[in-house]
């Protein structure tokens, strides 16, 4: 499972953070999306991602989690999402959110 490498350089113009989840509602008339508020200790920011097959919106509320950034923005049914929370999927398409193994403040940089 090769991909295409990057360079060093190219990986470090993501802007990655911790980000802690202090709101989640479904996206009425979605069947799987989810609206979240993302606090990153300087500023909040609005995400949309597809994870009501996996996640509650409540089960969301009050978890860390990493999120790009600097990624380009895009509109969800109209929503637009600011960032993108980041998240595994392994061959039987079960989803889980990558967060910190340890407590961390907000904002915190992910190199």
């Amino acid at each position: 499972m090769q991909g295409m490498e990057i360079t060093f350089e190219e990986f470090q113009k993501l802007d990655l953070r911790v980000g802690k989840i202090i709101e989640a509602n479904q996206i009425p008339g979605s069947r799987n999306l989810i609206k979240m508020i993302v606090d990153f200790g300087a500023e909040k920011r609005q995400a949309v991602a597809g994870l009501l097959k996996w996640y509650k919106p409540e089960e969301l509320v009050g978890k860390k989690g990493a999120f790009i950034l600097n990624l380009q923005r895009r509109k969800f049914m109209g929503i637009e999402s600011q960032c993108m929370i980041l998240a595994a999927e392994d061959d039987k398409g079960n989803v889980v959110i990558l967060q910190p193994e340890k407590d961390i403040s907000e904002g915190s940089r992910i190199h």
